[in-house]
């Protein structure tokens, strides 16, 4: 048993998770956890690990699907969060469902039992004092005010959000290159940049014409008040630009200046959508000045509209809704360190990942991690082949930061998928001439998810 405490700041899933890893590692744990004595907008219990929105854990697919992969490698590193979630799920075909206040009580129950963790029901209101030589920060998006304030304060102003403004991101091999075209406007190179550094997807005016029509009919998310944001100049939605007149997109994000189709160059588009690299990988790229509120499945049908990205498929989907996370490519170490503060770890939402898988991994990861150097013996963070590796590897250095439409710097919280994993190559089978449909994705999907699983074996041990 070591004699140091880890301090737990948030009893969410990512708390939760934390605090069992690091109990189970022989760790003394405290978890603060701030209700009931300070309620929040979003929940209705003081059960730890609640969840607020969706009952779902989305794909349990771990061979064809990247979240689904998470749980698996989760489970085998005897994750709480996975093993209430198994206990309590609910019929919904290939998707991971769970009935909440069963998973939310179990959870509860875990942590209140272990004789390693002590539950504080009261706030963190400020920075965490210096005592405490081992925190994580596992606060949410509903981070509260007295601590987003010190946050602000040891990190700078531009390392703190208090909202989303997403824009889609597409996997690059789903676009239609023999339409897509790379130039930068002007053939401008900016930093690290060739003048060639956007994806551009030419219009003629009858297809933006339908693509705005599209726009404006589409619903869009009605969100809880706690969740809505300002809309900024810098970042309005593109429904919204659309709303303010027909040619508006054509003079923001989808102006057709500075840009030539290398393939039909004496016919000047009358739109352009542009699309940025994303990652370091260069597996993803982001659709410029495309946030929005509209309904996830409509985008998907408005999105693939745009010559290019006919068959896309989006890693990421846009939105603009009320968050709270830390710039953390450029604030944490590849530990998930806070730069500023060493003894500080960051996990769950509040580093940029969506989702109460991602979240409840992050924390797996820095419950490890602080248990390790508690017990004196140092743990590096999982292989980036893994989706627990890739997932932090992503927020802590693999995206490319860079200045979005608005002009903020555009670091968005992002789910898991395969677009965070080093690639592989994959070869026919034997007697096969060719791919067929989805074949070829598929053999990729499940060599990426078998190697993951090898090499997560001797960091989860």
């Amino acid at each position: 048993m070591s004699k140091q405490i880890i301090h737990i700041v948030g009893g969410g899933l990512a708390g939760s998770e934390a605090a069992w890893q690091a109990a189970e590692a022989g760790v003394r744990v405290v978890l603060h956890e701030m209700r009931p004595v300070r309620p929040t907008d979003a929940h209705h219990t003081d059960s730890l690990a609640e969840l607020v929105c969706s009952n779902s854990f989305r794909s349990d697919d771990h061979e064809q699907n990247a979240v689904g992969l998470l749980h698996e490698e989760m489970r085998r590193c005897g994750s709480l969060i996975m093993r209430a979630a198994d206990q309590h799920k609910l019929p919904a075909g290939g998707a991971l469902a769970v009935d909440r206040h069963g998973f939310s009580a179990a959870v509860t129950e875990a942590i209140s039992n272990h004789p390693n963790i002590t539950i504080a029901r009261e706030e963190v209101a400020g920075w965490p004092p210096e005592e405490w030589e081992n925190v994580i920060i596992a606060s949410g998006p509903l981070t509260s005010p007295a601590l987003a304030d010190a946050i602000l304060a040891k990190t700078g102003e531009d390392a703190l959000a208090f909202f989303d403004a997403i824009a889609p991101i597409v996997h690059y091999d789903s676009i239609n290159h023999d339409i897509a075209w790379k130039q930068s406007r002007y053939d401008k190179a900016g930093p690290g940049g060739t003048g060639a550094d956007y994806l551009n997807c030419p219009m003629d005016k009858e297809q933006y014409d339908r693509f705005v029509d599209a726009l404006l009919s589409a619903p869009l998310h009605e969100f809880k008040d706690w969740e809505k944001v300002p809309y900024f100049d810098g970042c309005l939605p593109i429904e919204v630009m659309a709303e303010r007149g027909r040619e508006t997109l054509r003079h923001g994000p989808m102006k057709p200046v500075g840009l030539t189709n290398p393939r039909n160059p004496t016919v000047k588009a009358y739109a352009i959508v542009q699309l940025r690299q994303d990652n370091a990988l260069g597996t993803l790229w982001n659709m410029v000045g495309f946030q929005t509120k509209m309904r996830y499945g409509v985008q998907t049908e408005i999105f693939r509209m745009i010559p290019g990205l006919e068959e896309a498929q989006f890693a990421r989907l846009g939105g603009l809704h009320r968050n709270t996370f830390i710039n953390s490519p450029k604030v944490l170490g590849p530990d998930l360190r806070l730069k500023a503060d060493p003894r500080i770890r960051f996990a769950g939402q509040v580093t940029g990942v969506e989702g109460y898988v991602e979240s409840a991994a992050v924390g797996l990861i820095t419950g490890r991690l602080a248990a390790a150097d508690a017990n004196g013996s140092p743990l590096t963070t999982p292989p980036t082949t893994t989706a627990l590796g890739a997932l932090v590897a992503h927020i802590t250095g693999g995206h490319i930061e860079s200045e979005s439409y608005s002009g903020a710097r555009s670091f968005q919280p992002m789910n898991v998928n395969f677009g965070l994993f080093p690639p592989v190559t994959v070869t026919r089978p034997e007697g096969v001439t060719r791919w067929r449909g989805n074949d070829k994705v598929m053999a990729k999907r499940r060599a990426i998810t078998s190697r993951a699983l090898d090499d997560l074996g001797a960091w989860a041990n």
